[in-house]
């Protein structure tokens, strides 16, 4: 005999998708689907265990062309992850946008650096939980603030992490049909960044697969009850101070603004020539009126039609 919470799950499974495909810098949109890999279509992940649980990108193939963005970001800033039910975009006549709110659990942020952001290699990465939004005293949850915040969640990047590339993976966990095991449903996706500053702080790791266990209680668990607490899956958020993490942020969302930021471009090493663009910089798009030439030894590289980056 099926449980409530599994007809549950198999009642709202065409409604169980979201897909994370904006990112904002101190509160400066980088464009729709810039500098992020996306799915066509975020079926959920179940399988813990799977490779796809790193990316994304296997059972759900990514949108084509891929982004070849890097997405400049200084260390310390605020980013902001937004999340839809489709790469469309938001749709306020979408009652599963950003996300049907019977997927309850907690929203998630963490950090591998990388050599190459653009590299599609993901595996053997070590990863750093920077960020998550679980359940509160009143039984609410980071899905709920989501929706309420019209699927944006805003977390720091850590300030004292060393320079250089990194992909910042978002997660969603679902667990309306938790109650045994596989049947949370887990969404992510990746984003390319260059974190810029910062200082020398090696953050302790985990692997994915392998951060995760199908017998975690944050993984496996009956949400139709009422809970005293829930434990996150995963590490325990990374603080820069090594005491404890800050506590999720609900401080208002930026507003989207039109094309990717002209504004944040990641410091030279050595100065450029006038009118050229350093590396990582943006050289082109639709709405782009700066400089297009990029410094040697680097070139505009297409990213979408409203985005061109040195690279």
């Amino acid at each position: 005999m099926r449980t409530f919470a599994s007809l549950l799950a198999l009642a709202t499974s065409a409604l169980a998708h979201s897909i994370f495909q904006e990112l904002y810098v101190n509160g400066v949109d980088q464009g729709h689907l810039t500098g992020i890999r996306v799915p066509d279509y975020d079926g959920p992940i179940t399988d813990v265990t799977s490779n796809d649980v790193i990316c994304n990108g296997g059972i759900n193939p990514y949108h084509q062309p891929i982004s070849t963005a890097v997405i400049p970001v200084p260390a310390g800033s605020q980013v902001t992850a937004e999340w839809h039910h489709t790469l469309s975009g938001a749709d306020p006549s979408d009652s599963a946008d950003p996300i049907d709110p019977s997927h309850k659990g907690p929203v998630i942020a963490y950090l591998a650096k990388v050599d190459n952001a653009t590299s599609l290699s993901v595996t053997g990465l070590k990863w750093f939980k920077i960020w998550e939004d679980g359940m509160d005293s009143s039984q609410k949850w980071g899905v709920d603030r989501l929706i309420a915040n019209k699927g944006k969640v805003s977390f720091t990047i850590p300030s004292c992490i060393a320079a250089g590339q990194y992909l910042l993976r978002v997660e969603l966990i679902a667990l309306h049909g938790a109650s045994s095991y596989p049947g949370a449903q887990l969404y992510m996706e990746c984003a390319q960044l260059q974190i810029t500053g910062g200082g020398s702080t090696q953050p302790a790791t985990v692997s994915f697969p392998g951060a995760y266990s199908g017998s975690d209680p944050g993984i496996k668990i009956n949400i139709y009850q009422t809970l005293k607490s829930y434990t996150v899956p995963g590490p325990s958020v990374f603080s820069c101070n090594g005491g404890s993490a800050p506590a999720p942020t609900t401080t208002a969302v930026p507003t989207s603004v039109p094309g990717p930021s002209t504004t944040v471009v990641p410091p030279s090493t050595t100065s450029s020539p006038a009118g050229s663009v350093a590396h990582f910089g943006q050289c082109g798009g639709l709405t782009y009126t700066g400089p297009t030439a990029c410094e040697s030894p680097f070139t505009c590289v297409k990213s979408s039609d409203y985005y061109s980056q040195c690279l």
